[in-house]
C-alpha cells in the first residue's frame, strides 16, 4: 500500500513551495500552522507574504502580536497567528531562534499539538514518524479498515495504524506520509472519492465491501453566515485596517444585534485578539 502511494504520489504530487528541498524548518513550521483548517489556494499567498516579512522566529518575535494578526488577514481562526507568535517567542528563548528537532521540544512550544510536532519533525528534520491529518485517517479508514470514514480527532490506533504503513528508512518514511496525506487530499476524498483513479482501488478494503457510503458524516460544514463568528471576523477586521485605536460606537455600526456583538467583542478580548485600551476604545495587542 506505501509504495503504491509513492509511486502515484512520484506522479501526481502538487507543487507547494513548502515542500520543496531547501525550505527551512520555520517556514514549513507556518505552513503547518496554517493549513489547519484552510484550504490550500488561501494558504499560498499569506505564507508567501509571512515568511517575506518573517523569515525567521527571531523576526516575527521581534514584532508585535498585534501585527501577527493583522498579516493574518482573512485566513480564519486568527488564534493561530497569536499561537505563531508565542511559538516564535520560545523558539528564541529556549533554542537560539531555531526551530527544535526533536519531537519532545517541538511539543513543549505553545500552540504545537501531536500533529504539528510531528509534521515538523518529519518534513523538516527528515525523522521517522506517523503524520496524521484528516486525508490521511480517510484513506487508511477505507483502504486498510474498511470503513467509510475515520473519527474526527487522530487517536492513538490512528497514529499505531499508520506507522505500521511507514517503511523503516526514514527518508521513505517522510515520503510516503505526505503521499498519503495528498492521495486524501485529491482522491481519497470525503464526499467524491475518485476510486478508479485510486492506486490503492486494487487492495482497498473499502472498494472490496462495496464502497458504502457513511449514514451519518462525521464532519459536517459548519455554518458561517450569522454566527458569532462572522461578527468576531468583522470586528476583528475594522481593527486590522485602523490606524490606532477604535471607538466602540464605530465597531458598533458594524453588527445590529447588540447582544451579538458585544458577545463576539468580549470574547475577542478574552482570547488576547483585542485590548481594550481605555473605556470604549480598542485596539490590536502591542
Amino acid at each position: 500500500m506505501a509504495f503504491a502511494a509513492l509511486r502515484w504520489y512520484d506522479a501526481h504530487a502538487r507543487d507547494l513551495p513548502w515542500r520543496r528541498p531547501g525550505t527551512s524548518p520555520w517556514a514549513i513550521l507556518v505552513s503547518e500552522v496554517m493549513l489547519q483548517q484552510t484550504p490550500v489556494a488561501r494558504v499560498l499567498p499569506a505564507w508567501r507574504d509571512w515568511l517575506a516579512r518573517w523569515p525567521t522566529p527571531a523576526a516575527l518575535a521581534a514584532d508585535t502580536p498585534g501585527e501577527a494578526i493583522r498579516a493574518w488577514g482573512r485566513l480564519g481562526y486568527p488564534r493561530r497567528a497569536l499561537r505563531l507568535h508565542e511559538c516564535a517567542t520560545a523558539i528564541v528563548a529556549r533554542h537560539g531562534g531555531q526551530v527544535p528537532a526533536s519531537l519532545a521540544d517541538l511539543l513543549d512550544l505553545p500552540g504545537v499539538g501531536g500533529y504539528t510536532a510531528r509534521a515538523v519533525a518529519a518534513f523538516a528534520f527528515g525523522q521517522r514518524h506517523p503524520v496524521v491529518d484528516t486525508n490521511v485517517r480517510r484513506v487508511v479508514a477505507r483502504a486498510v479498515a474498511g470503513v467509510p470514514d475515520a473519527a474526527a480527532a487522530t487517536t492513538a490506533g490512528d497514529l499505531a495504524a499508520v506507522e505500521s504503513l511507514l517503511p523503516a528508512e526514514p527518508a521513505l518514511a517522510v515520503r510516503v506520509n505526505v503521499a498519503l496525506m495528498e492521495l486524501g487530499a485529491l482522491v481519497c476524498t470525503a464526499r467524491s472519492p475518485r476510486c478508479l483513479d485510486c492506486p490503492l482501488t486494487s487492495s482497498c478494503a473499502w472498494r472490496a465491501s462495496g464502497s458504502v457510503a457513511p449514514g451519518n458524516p462525521t464532519r459536517r460544514t459548519q455554518r458561517y453566515a450569522g454566527t458569532d463568528r462572522q461578527v468576531r471576523g468583522i470586528l476583528l477586521d475594522a481593527l486590522r485596517r485602523a490606524t490606532g485605536p477604535v471607538a466602540r460606537a464605530r465597531l458598533d455600526a458594524l453588527w445590529a444585534d447588540a447582544a451579538q456583538r458585544d458577545r463576539a467583542l468580549a470574547s475577542l478580548v478574552s482570547d488576547g485578539l483585542v485590548h481594550e485600551v481605555s473605556p470604549d476604545r480598542y485596539s490590536l495587542p502591542g
